[in-house]
């Protein structure tokens, strides 16, 4: 018996959706402010950056949030840890392709802004706290 109900919520009004839209304006900030005063290569090396975060948490939150209700909690957990896993291996292969595809790269603009939109992450609780739940 497949007890997996699917979330018939649309993305918008899961609680990732205000993390992953604000870890998109950060990750925008911080390529417009590094292009600014530190200029061009160090603003994209900074957008790069931010989308090697925000991408593997983009695909963590739609598995995480696939199913819902109580019978489907064995489901959510499965998701977590394949969601999780699918994160970390994508993260390593988007920042070898940004090792490997961008020259000329500034390496300290890219950690800048991954670590950036980390933080954002890594501060969710206090951006999902206010969400509204209707």
């Amino acid at each position: 018996m497949d007890a997996r109900t699917p979330n018939k919520s649309p993305f918008h009004r899961t609680p990732a959706f205000p993390v992953l839209t604000l870890q998109l304006i950060v990750t925008l900030a911080v390529a417009l402010v590094l292009w600014g005063f530190q200029g061009w290569i160090a603003g994209y090396s900074g957008l790069l950056g931010g989308l090697v975060a925000l991408i593997p948490n983009s695909y963590f939150a739609f598995r995480v949030y696939r199913y819902s209700g109580a019978r489907s909690a064995r489901a959510i957990v499965g998701e977590f840890y394949s969601g999780e896993a699918g994160k970390l291996i994508l993260t390593a292969v988007l920042f070898i392709a940004v090792w490997l595809g961008v020259k000329p790269l500034a390496v300290a603009a890219v950690f800048g802004g991954y670590l950036a939109v980390l933080a954002v992450g890594a501060s969710a609780l206090l951006i999902v706290k206010g969400f509204p739940k209707h």
